[in-house]
């Protein structure tokens, strides 16, 4: 199989993101099920979020081990910082958005064309829309990453090594299409195709341009700094998920959800290793 394969297989393993994309235009759900959704999508990200930084932190550890300390120096930065802007980034955002949709609800004696031009662009995005875009965001950095490992696999020659990647990161991105569109289950308005679409590129696409860059360029460093940006905008957006959940679903039901959501990501995880990545 030649490299160039291998890329469009990295291409395959991210479209299986939109497996469970459509889940999100489900109307007839009640509270407690879109809650539950909720749950088990936030048991998913933690998994990730486990995932991430595991590999994130191996070659910091690495690099110490070695007594490479400028070297540990390094990566150790790349992580921190790259966690940092992640997590802290998008409530940052989110603060913002916040700020201008309330600056937007004035009311007709108070609205400036500029709150104009915030409602029209701004509200008509729902919070449950934009938590939706947040999720696409973490989890794409994190499939980048995973682009990466196939691309560097590809480029080292170990073509039937990328292949298993493919396989098990392909099953693994069908259960992250579910965890971005769980927030949208039962919404009162239901999403288009088209927004289904952004986020499905949003998500899956850097699986794509990761195999790509990986195959031209390996950089741990780089590999570093993005599992850190995934990680730290997973952590913003589990936080979030948990407070939903809390508000609207009995503590017992959002801990069912979570466990259920771990056990399908370290499933996923362990059908990758069974195939001998």
């Amino acid at each position: 199989m030649s490299s160039g394969q291998i890329v469009l297989l990295g291409a395959v393993a991210g479209l299986t993101i939109f497996l469970g994309l459509p889940v999100g235009r489900m109307q007839s759900i009640s509270l407690g099920t879109k809650s539950f959704l909720s749950a088990m999508a936030t048991g998913i990200l933690l998994f990730l979020l486990w995932d991430v930084l595991t590999a994130a932190v191996e070659p910091v550890e690495g690099a110490l081990t070695d007594g490479d300390d400028g070297r540990f120096l390094w990566l150790a930065v790349l992580l921190t910082g790259g966690f940092a802007v992640g997590l802290l980034s998008l409530a940052l955002y989110d603060s913002w958005l916040r700020r201008r949709r309330s600056q937007a609800m004035l009311g007709p004696g108070a609205a400036s064309m500029a709150e104009f031009q915030v409602e029209q662009h701004v509200v008509t995005m729902s919070p449950s829309s934009w938590l939706a875009v947040f999720i696409a965001t973490g989890i794409g950095l994190h499939n980048f990453s995973e682009g990466l490992a196939i691309g560097q696999s590809a480029a080292s020659d170990e073509l039937n090594l990328a292949l298993a990647l493919v396989i098990g990161f392909g099953l693994h991105n069908a259960t992250e299409g579910f965890g971005i569109v769980a927030p949208l289950a039962g919404d009162k308005d239901r999403p288009s195709w088209a927004f289904l679409a952004v986020l499905g590129v949003i998500g899956g696409a850097p699986t794509f341009v990761g195999t790509l860059v990986g195959q031209a360029w390996v950089s741990t460093a780089l590999s570093v700094l993005f599992l850190a940006l995934a990680a730290g905008s997973i952590l913003y957006v589990v936080i979030e998920l948990i407070g939903i959940c809390g508000r609207n679903v009995k503590k017992e039901v959002m801990l069912a959800g979570i466990l259920l959501g771990l056990v399908l990501g370290f499933g996923t995880d362990f059908v990758l290793v069974a195939v001998g990545a």
